[in-house]
C-alpha cells in the first residue's frame, strides 16, 4: 500500500515531547518543534489552536542535544549553534528552549549564551501555524498535516496583526501570539513569523520572548486553580523500594496538571482523564482516579463527588443514555463522531454501566476517610437517585443483573471500562451478544448497597426527610431502607455466585460477563480482579482469583493482562484483549490489600514498579503484554495516552499498600 492510498490512522504518542496544564497541552518532537508528527500542535480543550511551530536561527541548524521535563508544565530543550561559533572543537554558542505551559498559555524564552570572546549577532525566527482542528479529527488522523490550510478542513484562520503580535481566528476559537521585540508578520494560509535580531554580547546572553494566549468561548471545563495539596511532599516507608519514590514525584506532579473545573463550580475540582484524547469529565475515570488518591487527598474526592452530582441523570433519554439517577459517561463540548465505527456521543453522554455503582462506592470511602458529614448530608439526594438505578434502572433485561446495551445505534458498543468493540470476547474469540452483564460491575453493585445501606443508616431519618429519589427525576418502587438495601446485595451475592462460574483449562473463575442468553463469557479476563475487596466473593474465592491474576498466563511480571494469554482473541497489543493497563492492575493490588492479600498484592506492586522504571515514571494510559522474560522493559502500546490520571494515581495505591505493610499509611 502507498502512502497516498494508506487510510487515516490515529497518530502515535510513544516519542513525543508534552508539556500540559489541563486543559492546555503542548506535543512536540524532541527539539521543541512542532509539526513533523501528526499528533504534534498546540491544543486547548478539543481544538488544536497551532499546527506547526518551528525554530530557526538564520546563522546556523539548529542542533538539540538535550531534552529535559522539569515537570508537568515546563520542559527545557537545549541546542548548539555551530554555525554561529568559532572553529575549535569545544561549543561555544548554546541555545536554550524553556517551554511553560499554564491554562490557556503556551510560553516560551529562548537564550542564546555564548563563550566567544567578541560579541556576535544571531537572527531567530518563530514560524507558526494555525490550526483550528478539532481534537477528534486529529485522533482520527483526518486533520491536515504540517502546511495544510486549515487542518481541520474549513476555511483557513482569519490572522490581524499588530506590533509586536498577531491574533488567528476561527469560530469561537482563537490564538494570540505576543513577541516581545520581535518583527511580527503573516503570510498565506494564516502562517504568522516573529523575528529578532538578537546582539550576543562577549561571554554573555541575549533573550527572545514570546507567548500564545489561547481563548475558545465553548469550552466546558476549565482549569482549576492553585496547587493540589496532594503534591505536598510525602513520606514514603523507611525501606521501601526507591523506585516508588521517584514514581511518586511524577505521578503527583501530572495528577496537580490534569486538575480541571466546571466553568460554573471553579472551586470543584477532578482530574481529566488524560492527555491528549481525554482532558475532560469521564465518570468513572474521575472516580476511579479519586479513588486511588483517596490515601493522599479526601477534598478531591468530595469535590468529584459534587461534580458529577450536579450531572446526574433525570430522565429517560435513548440518545444520551440517560437514566434517572444515573451518573454520567463523559462530558464535551460538542458531539464525539469516531469515524469509521458509526459511533456518534452527544456532548453529555450516559453511556457507562459502573459510573453510578463506583460514585456510591467513592462517597463511601470519602465518608469513612474523613469527608465532612455537612458535605457528604448535601449529597445524599443523588446517593438515593443512584441507588434507585440500580434497583430500577440498572438491570435492562429483568434478570437480576447490571447490564448495558446501546439502545441508540450510535453509542459504545460496549459501556464498562473496557468499551472497544471487541473487548468482551468468548474463549474462542467470539464476540458476545448483548445486553451484557459485566462480572466487576455486580461487584460493584454489591459493594455499593451495601455502602448505601451504611450510609442511609448513619444519616438517619433526617438526612432521609431531606433528600429522596425525586431529586433524581425517579420514584421510589424500590425498597431503600437499609434493610431493603442489604436484602438486595444478599440476594445478587448469591446469584453471582450461581450464575458466573465457569470451568476452562485455565481453571475456574468467575466469567468476565453473561451474554444475551445468561450465558457466562468464559474468558479469563483482568475483571476478575475488580471483584477483589467488594465482598461479593468469599476470602477462599478471592485467593484463588488473586492467584489466577498472578499466574503466568495473566501476569507479565509488568502488571495483569487484561486477557489471559490462553485466550484465542489475545494479542499483546490489543487495547483490551491483552495489553496491560497500569489502572487495571491498581485496582486489583487495592482489592487484593482490602481483602488481606498482602504478599499478593506486595507482588503485584513489584510488577508496577518497573512498568514506572520502564516508562522513565511517566506511566502511560496502556502498555504490551508481553511477559517481562522476553524483555527487560515494557512494551510500548505507542497510541497510549500520558499521562492518564487514574495511572498516575495507582501509584498512590501503591504507596498505601507499602506503607500499611511499614505501619504508615492505611488505605
Amino acid at each position: 500500500m502507498t502512502p497516498s492510498t494508506t487510510p487515516p490512522l490515529q497518530p502515535l504518542l510513544s516519542d513525543a515531547v508534552i508539556a500540559l496544564r489541563a486543559p492546555t497541552q503542548v506535543w512536540s518532537g524532541r527539539d521543541g518543534d512542532l509539526g513533523a508528527a501528526p499528533i504534534d500542535g498546540v491544543y486547548h480543550g478539543d481544538v488544536r489552536h497551532v499546527r506547526e511551530l518551528v525554530l530557526e536561527c538564520a546563522e546556523s541548524d539548529v542542533e538539540y542535544i538535550s531534552v529535559a521535563p522539569d515537570s508537568a508544565s515546563h520542559v527545557v530543550f537545549g541546542g548548539l549553534l555551530r554555525g554561529a561559533d568559532d572553529a575549535t572543537p569545544d561549543p561555544k554558542v548554546r541555545l536554550v528552549r524553556d517551554r511553560r505551559v499554564a491554562d490557556g498559555v503556551l510560553a516560551e524564552t529562548w537564550t542564546v549564551a555564548s563563550h566567544l570572546p567578541t560579541a556576535t549577532r544571531v537572527t531567530l525566527r518563530l514560524r507558526l501555524r494555525p490550526d483550528f482542528a478539532t481534537l477528534h479529527e486529529v485522533k482520527a488522523g483526518i486533520a491536515g498535516a504540517a502546511g495544510s490550510d486549515g487542518g481541520g478542513g474549513g476555511d483557513a484562520p482569519v490572522v490581524t496583526v499588530a506590533p509586536g503580535s498577531a491574533t488567528a481566528r476561527s469560530g469561537s476559537a482563537s490564538s494570540t501570539l505576543t513577541a516581545e521585540g520581535a518583527t511580527v508578520t503573516s503570510g498565506p494560509g494564516g502562517a504568522i513569523e516573529a523575528v529578532w535580531a538578537l546582539g550576543v554580547p562577549a561571554h554573555g546572553e541575549a533573550e527572545a520572548v514570546w507567548s500564545l494566549a489561547l481563548h475558545d468561548d465553548t469550552m466546558v471545563v476549565r482549569g482549576a486553580d492553585g496547587v493540589w495539596p496532594g503534591t505536598a511532599r510525602i513520606t514514603v516507608p523507611e525501606g521501601a523500594d526507591p523506585r516508588l519514590a521517584r514514581w511518586l514525584d511524577t505521578a503527583l506532579d501530572d495528577l496537580d496538571a490534569l486538575r480541571l473545573a466546571l466553568p460554573g463550580h471553579p472551586d470543584d475540582e477532578f482530574f481529566a482523564a488524560g492527555a491528549p484524547w481525554f482532558f475532560t469529565l469521564f465518570g468513572r475515570d474521575a472516580i476511579w482516579a479519586a479513588r486511588l488518591a483517596l490515601p493522599l487527598d479526601v477534598r478531591v474526592a468530595a469535590s468529584t463527588l459534587r461534580v458529577l452530582a450536579r450531572l446526574q441523570g433525570t430522565a429517560h433519554d435513548v440518545e444520551t443514555a440517560q437514566e434517572p439517577g444515573k451518573i454520567l459517561h463523559e462530558l464535551r463540548a460538542a458531539p464525539l463522531e469516531i469515524p469509521g465505527e458509526g459511533v456518534v456521543l452527544p456532548p453529555l453522554y450516559y453511556g457507562s454501566v459502573d459510573s453510578t455503582p463506583l460514585w456510591v462506592c467513592l462517597l463511601a470511602d470519602a465518608w469513612r476517610a474523613g469527608m465532612p458529614d455537612d458535605e457528604v448530608a448535601a449529597l445524599l439526594p443523588t446517593l438515593r437517585g443512584a441507588l434507585t438505578w440500580l434497583l430500577e434502572h440498572g438491570d435492562s433485561d429483568g434478570d437480576g443483573f447490571i447490564d448495558y446495551i446501546d439502545r441508540s445505534g450510535r453509542g459504545l458498543a460496549n459501556q464498562g471500562w473496557k468499551d472497544s468493540g471487541d473487548s468482551i470476547q468468548w474463549r474462542d474469540g467470539a464476540l458476545a451478544d448483548g445486553p451484557i452483564a459485566l462480572c466487576e460491575v455486580q461487584g460493584y453493585a454489591y459493594e455499593a448497597a451495601l455502602a448505601g445501606a451504611e450510609l442511609l443508616e448513619a444519616f438517619g431519618p433526617v438526612g432521609d426527610a431531606a433528600s429522596g429519589p425525586e431529586a433524581a427525576g425517579t420514584s421510589p418502587s424500590g425498597d431503600l431502607s437499609p434493610a431493603g438495601l442489604r436484602a438486595w446485595a444478599a440476594d445478587l451475592r448469591t446469584r453471582f455466585a450461581a450464575s458466573y462460574w465457569v470451568e476452562t483449562p485455565e481453571g475456574r473463575y468467575p466469567a468476565v460477563a453473561l451474554d444475551r442468553d445468561k450465558r457466562p463469557v468464559d474468558t479469563l479476563t483482568s475483571n476478575i480482579g475488580h471483584l477483589l475487596g467488594t465482598g461479593i466473593l468469599d476470602p477462599a474465592e478471592e485467593e484463588h482469583v488473586a492467584a489466577l491474576l498472578l499466574g503466568p498466563t495473566m501476569s507479565t511480571g509488568f502488571g495483569i493482562r487484561t486477557m489471559s494469554s490462553g485466550a484465542a482473541g489475545y494479542w499483546p497489543l490489543s487495547y483490551h484483549g491483552g495489553s496491560v493497563w497500569t489502572h487495571d492492575t491498581a485496582i486489583a493490588v487495592h482489592g487484593m490489600h482490602r481483602a488481606g492479600l498482602a504478599d499478593q498484592a506486595e507482588r503485584a506492586v513489584v510488577g508496577l514498579l518497573a512498568v514506572a522504571e520502564g516508562f522513565a515514571y511517566r506511566v502511560p494510559e496502556l502498555h504490551g503484554g508481553d511477559p517481562a522474560t522476553r524483555s527487560g522493559v515494557p512494551t510500548p502500546y505507542p497510541a497510549a495516552c500520558r499521562p492518564q490520571a487514574w495511572s498516575a494515581a495507582a501509584a498512590i495505591t501503591c504507596l498505601a499498600v507499602s506503607g500499611a505493610r511499614a505501619g504508615a499509611v492505611a488505605v
